[in-house]
């Protein structure tokens, strides 16, 4: 069934579950590359640690996304954890129209990766596997490069809306 003929109850147990998974507090990530000479990048809160031995990580992409395969294809990815403050970044990296990286400083590996300035965590990667699973693929990431500010404080997103987390 696709998303024009579900039914009422389809529709109301589709934006539950949204609600739901809304109810768990996420980073949010910048995954990009420079693809002929031209940075792209989508925003993605699916993400994860996975291995340490192979380094693994995994995010998770939307079958209806425009900007995966096009990612797909780069030799390198650059995954950005965001920091707080970089909401305006994450909103323009998830928008469908406009300059993603209007405003954003960013770098590209000689390899391709680009990665967001300011952001708390930036890792090189090749994808590693994908694994086809109901309206998304998780992408297994190999992590090839990694470089962090651990006293930076990362951007959340929870209940649909940016938050911060607060020292106890």
């Amino acid at each position: 069934m696709d998303g024009r003929n579900r039914s009422i109850e389809a529709v109301t147990a589709v934006d539950q579950l949204r609600r739901a998974f809304g109810c768990f507090p996420s980073g949010v990530t910048a995954v990009c590359a420079d693809v002929d000479g031209v940075p792209v990048g989508l925003a993605a809160s699916s993400f994860t640690s996975v291995s340490v031995e192979p380094p693994l990580v995994s995010v998770c992409m939307q079958h209806s996304s425009t900007t995966w395969p096009v990612l797909r294809r780069a030799p390198r990815l650059g995954l950005s954890v965001l920091a707080e403050g970089q909401d305006e970044v994450c909103a323009r990296l998830a928008s469908k129209t406009g300059d993603r990286f209007a405003g954003t400083d960013w770098t590209a590996s000689d390899d391709g990766a680009v990665h967001v300035h300011g952001a708390t965590l930036w890792l090189d990667c090749t994808i590693h596997a994908e694994v086809p699973s109901g309206d998304h693929d998780i992408v297994l990431l190999r992590i090839h490069g990694v470089s962090a500010d651990p006293d930076a404080a990362p951007l959340v997103f929870h209940g649909s809306r940016f938050r911060r987390l607060a020292a106890l």
